[in-house]
């Protein structure tokens, strides 16, 4: 059972919750804060890039143009994903220190998502680990992860539908250059599914892998959402860092 703070904030702009994980992966990294979980929901869709996702190759862009769909890089690695409404996201920060495991980044993964997909079964879903970062139900998609590193913490998010709107995914985002093996070419309508449950019974299934029971919240101060406020401006408000690839 990991001992971590509950973070508890969303923030109203997609580019601010983005910079939330960036600016608490470096506090824990400063020594200012330690292990974390955050959990959120997007009000609005917009696209989500891996670090080195080009978007020509995995998003319509004139598509998300003409509907005002944002088009965000992040600092993690991993495929491009379509946020939005019906989506819970969780977004831990772990003490490389914490397992052994957690060195190397598939065992990490291995860890951390064999974790989350047992409490799932123990549910009643028949969740399943596919490598490297995937959690299926029937061979279908319902949670995608990603990871960024630095030298004492990493960064570990990732996504859990529920009542996501599948259908926009085809609106915006292109089949993967890269695609898992058990996706064996699938296009999204018959690979990525959504879990029949609520935001509030994911979050809960979540906490009881990772965090202790009573545990108090962490609000960040007024100096902290100044530097999220900062970030966003500078890095995830930017086209530089957003269009770099």
């Amino acid at each position: 059972m990991f001992v971590v703070k509950l973070v508890d904030i969303t923030f109203h702009i997609p580019e601010e919750n983005i910079a939330a994980d960036e600016v608490l992966l470096s506090k824990a990294e400063e020594g200012v804060l330690g292990e974390t979980l955050r959990f959120w929901e997007a009000a609005e869709h917009f696209v989500v890039l891996g670090r080195s996702g080009k978007i020509q190759k995995e998003c319509f862009v004139e598509a998300c143009q003409e509907d005002g769909i944002k088009i965000i890089r992040r600092i993690s690695g991993g495929g491009t994903v379509l946020q939005g409404p019906g989506c819970l996201n969780y977004s831990l920060v772990l003490s490389l220190e914490r397992d052994g495991e957690y060195r190397k980044i598939n065992d990490s993964y291995r860890n951390i998502l064999g974790r989350i997909a047992y409490v799932l079964r123990s549910k009643g879903y028949d969740a399943e680990l596919f490598p490297i970062s995937d959690i299926a139900i029937g061979e279908k998609k319902i949670s995608g992860n990603a990871q960024a590193r630095k030298r004492k913490f990493f960064l570990h998010h990732g996504t859990l539908l529920f009542n996501f709107e599948i259908a926009k995914i085809y609106q915006y985002l292109k089949h993967p250059p890269k695609e898992p093996e058990y996706r064996r070419g699938r296009v999204h309508k018959k690979f990525v599914a959504n879990i029949p449950t609520s935001f509030e019974d994911l979050r809960e299934v979540i906490k009881e892998v990772f965090i202790r029971k009573n545990i108090s919240s962490w609000k960040p101060d007024k100096v902290v959402l100044e530097e999220v406020k900062a970030l966003a401006q500078g890095k995830y408000l930017s086209d530089k860092w957003n269009h770099a690839f």
